[in-house]
């Protein structure tokens, strides 16, 4: 009985092998059947580089008008049944002065608390009836207040933004209270190393020019702001020609047009005595910041040389520089592998936490350079290895690595335009900055144009033999001298 038994326990095993050959076999043709031919997988690549051709072309158009006033309006139509509405002006802290630096701030803050038309109460139950979202940014050079909501909203949103820029209400009781609300959030900024370090690379860098000031004041200013501070600075810079009203979504230009004919008309384009603001030149001085610390737990680094200014065709080939030397984060998994080559460095020698590049932009000038944060004992060999990268792009960068870097910055363009948001910040930006909407199709062909050469030579005439300016906070005994430092802005070969 156990032989017969075990008989059959063979003969279901050998059918149970049978039956798994057969499935193994079937997989496999299965397997080879799905395998397309290299005449398909070439469609399929060929389908997928149309795509970002098609892609770059279908973006749809911007449509600017110009009201009677100065006003632009600008928007970019698409099918999408929310919409961003926004305000964008060509103000910023480069505007002030030293004894008004941080009035843009403080007005950014109080714009939101109410209007003339509108108490504090009723403006905020108004937004949120709406289901919307307000928000606003001042920086050195422009001013925002956008709103995101649905799309039928689009005329309401309009309405509330031209209620905001021309009927603030400035109250004394919310300047009291706005005024300790910034003053909190200045020490909070405080705390924060890397935005204080940046700050002190613009102070040092444009020392003497209003690009040095920061653009949440100081706190002296903060303290004696008046409400008269506040309503001088809105009325002298607060233009129509110097505004863009730029919307991205399901809207219509022409709606949008209509409801800025009737809420954007009134405001003024006229200066006092006609003393249009003309933009005085910000030097640029090669010189160092050095805030030693030995309390904190790692020094943060900044270095920067002079940038182009915004409308300048030399920025596509900076960007294209700074993505060949890439950024690195202790986080970031690839280890030594990754396609920078300072990235790498850092992970096999530990040379710093963290490292980031920037291509600052202004009307007329710029910041190009990088930041890293590292332990006290390694900002030597960081300075000297970040250093050492910069010379090797401007004598010796690599057809492949322009190649990678040109794909990123295709990416990161198209990437950033995702959702009704950052569309209508690009648009109003753009026309600030460019006095038109560049498009994406413009922005590609920009990138393929630039090879291994063209990196070098502009990175030459930025970088090489320039002085730099430094900021450095925290443990920074390890920082070389000045003069230590301007010496590797260059190479002695023989």
């Amino acid at each position: 009985r156990r032989r017969a038994a075990g008989g059959r326990s063979r003969q279901d095993k050998m059918a149970a092998s049978s039956v798994c050959r057969a499935g193994g076999a079937a997989a496999r043709a299965l397997l080879r059947g799905a395998r397309p031919p290299a005449a398909a997988l070439t469609l399929t690549r060929n389908r997928g580089a149309a795509t970002y051709a098609q892609t770059l072309q279908n973006v749809p158009e911007t449509q600017v008008t110009t009201l009677e006033n100065g006003l632009r309006v600008a928007s970019e139509e698409s099918s999408q049944p929310t919409c961003t509405v926004g305000v964008w002006i060509g103000v910023g802290s480069r505007y002030e002065n030293e004894k008004n630096n941080g009035a843009g701030f403080f007005v950014e803050h109080l714009a939101f608390k109410g209007t003339k038309n509108r108490p504090g109460a009723a403006f905020e139950k108004e937004v949120e009836s709406m289901g919307a979202h307000l928000n606003g940014y001042t920086s050195r050079e422009q001013t925002a207040y956008y709103i995101k909501a649905l799309a039928k909203d689009m005329p309401k949103a309009v309405e509330l933004l031209a209620d905001i820029v021309q009927n603030c209400a400035l109250e004394d009781s919310q300047v009291e209270k706005e005024r300790g609300v910034i003053l909190q959030e200045l020490k909070e900024i405080d705390s924060n190393m890397e935005a204080v370090t940046l700050d002190y690379l613009h102070a040092t860098a444009f020392q003497g020019t209003p690009l040095a000031h920061t653009v949440e004041g100081t706190t002296d200013n903060i303290k004696h702001l008046t409400r008269a501070d506040l309503a001088s600075y809105v009325d002298n810079n607060f233009k129509a020609p110097r505004m863009v009203l730029a919307a991205a979504g399901g809207i219509s230009h022409k709606e949008l047009v209509d409801a800025a004919k009737q809420h954007f008309s009134g405001v003024p384009f006229k200066y006092k005595e006609d003393s249009v603001p003309v933009l005085p030149h910000c030097r640029f001085t090669g010189s160092e910041i050095r805030a030693r610390d030995d309390g904190l737990p790692v020094a943060h680094i900044a270095l920067a040389v002079e940038g182009p200014g915004w409308a300048n065709p030399d920025n596509v080939v900076l960007n294209v520089a700074n993505a060949i030397m890439g950024c690195y984060d202790r986080t970031f998994g690839g280890g030594k592998n990754q396609s920078s080559r300072l990235a790498a460095l850092a992970v096999e020698h530990n040379l710093c936490h963290s490292f980031q590049t920037f291509n600052t932009s202004y009307s007329d000038t710029g910041l190009f350079g990088f930041h890293f944060v590292s332990d006290p004992l390694s900002v030597d060999d960081m300075m000297f290895c970040a250093q050492g990268e910069w010379m090797r792009l401007c004598t010796s960068t690599t057809d492949s690595e322009v190649e990678r870097a040109k794909n990123y910055l295709r990416n990161a363009m198209v990437a950033q335009l995702d959702g009704t948001t950052p569309v209508c910040e690009n648009i109003g930006s753009h026309l600030l900055n460019y006095g038109r909407r560049i498009p994406l199709e413009e922005w590609d062909a920009r990138i393929a144009a630039v090879d291994a050469s063209m990196v070098r030579e502009v990175c030459s005439k930025y970088i090489y033999d320039k002085c730099p300016a430094i900021a450095a906070v925290g443990p920074i005994e390890q920082l070389l001298d000045y003069n230590r430092i301007r010496s590797g802005m260059y190479w002695v070969r023989f």
